[in-house]
This record gives C-alpha cells, sequence and structure tokens, in this order.
C-alpha cells in the first residue's frame, strides 16, 4: 500500500514540476522581431494581430495586396507588412535583405512558417503531377526556402522557429498532395530542431487539427474535386461510378462536422507559447479531433487506420476490396 502512495504522489509531484515549467517565460520579449508568412486569413492573420498587440514588432507576409492592406488598417504602425510568394526564391531573397536591414545587430526573435495551402484533394487516380506540385512547392520548398534566409538572422538572436504543420503531416487522412507536404514540414522540422540546437535556438512543430479557415473550406475543397471530376476520362468515371462524387462527399462533409474546431485562438496560443516560453516544446498538437482521434490513429497498425478511413469515403463502383 505504501509503495501505491509513494508511486502516487510522485507522479502528482511530476506533474506538478511539469506544469511550473512549462508557465515559465523569457524576459524583455517587448519589442523583438518576429516574420510570419502568410498573413492574409487565418492562423496567420490573428497571429500577426496578436503578436503586434503584444508589443513584437511584426513582419507579416501576405500573398495579396488586398490582405496586406486590411492587415495594416487592423494593426498599429509597429506592424510593417510585406508581399511574399513563398514559391519565389528571388522575393524571399529581398525579404530576407529588408528585414536584415529593419533588425540590424538585433537580429530576429522570430520565423513563424504559417503560409500554406490545401491543393485538391481526391483520388490519386484522378491527379496529376502538378496537383502534388503546388502544395509541395508552398508547403514545403517554400517553408525550407524561407527559413534557410532567415536562419542567419535568427541565430544571431538565438531566437524561435514555429512551423506550421498538420495532423495531415502524422496521418495522410487524405490524398493528394496537402499530406505528402506535411510529412515533409515534420522531417525538416525534427532534423532541423537538432541542427539549431547547438546555436541555442529552439525549433518547434504546430499540429492543428481541423480548423474552420479558408484553407480548410469544404466549399473551396468540393468545387476543386468537382472541376478535376468533370475533367476525368469517361472510363476512371465508370470505374468509379457516376454517384461516388456525391457519396463521397456526403461522407466527407459528416466527418467535418465531428472534427471541425471553430476557435482558431488555440494555435495562436500555441504559436506565443513557443515564442515566449523559457522551455517551448518540439510539438503542438491542437485540437480536440487531433487530440483524440488522428494522433492516437496515426500510431496505430496499418490495419486499423484503414480500416477508420475507408469508412469515411465512398467505394467506387469497380471495387474489388472485401
Amino acid at each position: 500500500m505504501l509503495f501505491y502512495v509513494v508511486l502516487f504522489l510522485g507522479i502528482i509531484s511530476l506533474w506538478w514540476h511539469w506544469r511550473a515549467r512549462d508557465r515559465m517565460k523569457v524576459t524583455n520579449l517587448n519589442g523583438k522581431y518576429i516574420f510570419i508568412t502568410g498573413c492574409d486569413t487565418g492562423f496567420g492573420n490573428m497571429a500577426a494581430k496578436t503578436f503586434d498587440k503584444k508589443g513584437f514588432r511584426v513582419f507579416a507576409s501576405c500573398l495579396t495586396e488586398t490582405g496586406a492592406k486590411e492587415l495594416k488598417a487592423e494593426t498599429s504602425n509597429q506592424l510593417q507588412t510585406v508581399l511574399l510568394d513563398v514559391r519565389d526564391s528571388d522575393s524571399i531573397k529581398k525579404v530576407a535583405a529588408w528585414i536584415k536591414a529593419e533588425v540590424q545587430s538585433e537580429g530576429l526573435w522570430g520565423l513563424i512558417n504559417n503560409a500554406g495551402i490545401m491543393g485538391p484533394s481526391a483520388p490519386t487516380d484522378w491527379l496529376d503531377i502538378e496537383h502534388f506540385r503546388e502544395p509541395i512547392e508552398v508547403n514545403l520548398i517554400g517553408l525550407i526556402n524561407v527559413t534557410i534566409n532567415m536562419l542567419p538572422l535568427i541565430k544571431q538572436a538565438k531566437g524561435r522557429i514555429v512551423n506550421v504543420s498538420s495532423v495531415g503531416g502524422r496521418l495522410a487522412f487524405s490524398s493528394g498532395g496537402y499530406c505528402p507536404s506535411k510529412f515533409g514540414v515534420e522531417g525538416f522540422n525534427d532534423s532541423l530542431r537538432r541542427d539549431m540546437k547547438a546555436f541555442g535556438v529552439n525549433v518547434s512543430c504546430i499540429q492543428p487539427g481541423l480548423f474552420k479557415t479558408p484553407l480548410s473550406s469544404p466549399v473551396k475543397i468540393l468545387k476543386e474535386k468537382e472541376i478535376i471530376w468533370n475533367q476525368l476520362p469517361p472510363s476512371t468515371k465508370k470505374q468509379y461510378g457516376e454517384e461516388y462524387f456525391q457519396k463521397d462527399a456526403a461522407k466527407k462533409e459528416k466527418l467535418t462536422k465531428i472534427c471541425l474546431n471553430k476557435d482558431i485562438s488555440l494555435v495562436v496560443e500555441c504559436m506565443e507559447h513557443a515564442l515566449t516560453s523559457l522551455y517551448p516544446r518540439a510539438h503542438y498538437i491542437i485540437g480536440q479531433d487531433a487530440k483524440w482521434f488522428w494522433t492516437p490513429l496515426s500510431k496505430m497498425p496499418a490495419a486499423v487506420q484503414d480500416f477508420l478511413l475507408l469508412r469515411n469515403r465512398a467505394k467506387p463502383a469497380a471495387s474489388h476490396a472485401n
């Protein structure tokens, strides 16, 4: 009996120590420089506004002039916007040079690699290589390119790098280029984290579940899929059956309603912890669906994963599966 009491008290003590350690903050962060990509909408937009209010000097990159103007109108004079397409290497180099001139000897405290796209989500035999290329170019190659160009400034400040991945980087819940791109982000993040430890740079990975943002708009995803369906050759349509598209859309809509998280501030709170905590975490799993379904499922045998995920897909007319 005494053994179990001691064990229980030991567990409580460790938990209490972890909680106290987790709440410890870096001091004197007011006025520190941070750079956030993908600030037109969603996570990046809210993050830029939040960190601006908290006293950081924010460089916010947007893809469109409209996004930049709207963000600038809603933030302080201290926040600066810049147009950036992360697929454009020359543009990335120019932005890095501009930021270097702005921060000078202080360096860059934080880099949040948030820019990303979903890309078409459809069965692999509906797609061509260009459908895969765009999300991989934006979500993975663009993220790596931005990081490489900002690394000298981050190392100078002994700062933080926060890479926005997804539960789709732990479990391929859909076809198309999105999940391969996010698996790549996970691999890059882990190697970068180990490479930067010697320089006092902390690297964290954000792994959100399904959140209500323009990126995951069901209407947009369905429209892209419908365009691809309408362009398929008759032989492929025959294999899937004319009713496949609507049946699969109905299953996806049902799953989305179950998994969707509406409060995107949860993601921004984790970004803030990664930038300000004395002991930032290596990974942040965010959203009830990510914590209780996708992440546990990613650790299960392939047979279990396939069984559960295929239940949320319509079966092709020519299917030979049991």
